[in-house]
């Protein structure tokens, strides 16, 4: 990695948590500060997981809102590298625990019901023959079901969740049907749902959902979150979420 390439951020307005990130693969995004702030931790939330972490921005926001441990998971060595780095330089080694490994094969690793939380921003389309993939192999696995698929990823928690855990995740609007109903064939029942819209007025593209290992049936669409202003500024609710 040149050194031009690879660039030392402030974690949005957390001037105490930096984040190093190289230009050529994908950054942290807004959906990377929405997740972190959707889920619920209380005083009994032990032990946490975030799937296809990337440069771990969700564990570096979770650290600053709970004592639970933190392990991390991600696929792409050139991103774990990044993700360990970004540890290193915050002295938070010994708080977030990161693998490298294929999320398929974390069951493996841990024994069954091991996890309070499970949060996951996931890849976001799905590979069929009309994907238009990038020719950048690290950007193209980070935005396709490549290696890993929603699927996947909820049957991998159904596995790692404790009876009654939480799985939260953020995904395009235009998948929810199919992820309520792979969460409900998995014993995972959706609970709450935020729908995120770039501005009032808009149509939503983001939706937040928490589904609950074995969980009763009962689903609460929490307040519409809006990301943008008219004027283009963030909201006064984001910009609380980016630390400022």
């Amino acid at each position: 990695m040149n050194a031009e390439e690879k660039v030392i951020n402030d974690l949005v307005y957390f001037k105490n948590i930096k984040i190093v990130q190289n230009k050529n693969y994908f950054n942290f995004s807004l959906d990377s500060i929405l997740l972190p702030n959707f889920v619920v931790l209380n005083p009994s939330t032990k032990k946490i997981i975030d799937l296809c972490t990337g440069n771990i921005p969700v564990p570096l926001i979770l650290s600053l809102m709970t004592d639970a441990e933190i392990y991390a998971v991600e696929l792409q060595k050139e991103i774990y590298d990044l993700a360990k780095e970004t540890l290193k330089i915050n002295c938070l080694e010994d708080r977030i625990k990161l693998l490298n490994i294929d999320v398929k094969d974390v069951s493996t690793k841990f024994e069954t019901d091991s996890f309070d939380i499970i949060t996951c921003n996931p890849p976001y389309f799905k590979k069929d023959e009309k994907s238009i993939i990038n020719d950048n192999e690290i950007k193209s696995i980070a935005r396709h079901e490549i290696k890993l698929t929603l699927e996947d990823i909820i049957k991998v928690s159904k596995k790692l969740l404790k009876n009654g855990g939480s799985l939260n995740i953020i995904h395009r609007t235009d998948r929810l049907i199919e992820i309520i109903d792979l969460m409900k064939k998995n014993n995972i029942e959706p609970k709450r749902i935020r729908f995120i819209y770039p501005k009032l007025n808009s149509e939503s593209n983001l939706v937040l959902i928490d589904g609950r290992k074995n969980g009763k049936t009962g689903l609460k669409i929490l307040p519409p979150l809006y990301v943008h202003n008219e004027d283009g500024s963030y909201t006064d609710e984001v910009m609380k979420m980016f630390g400022k």
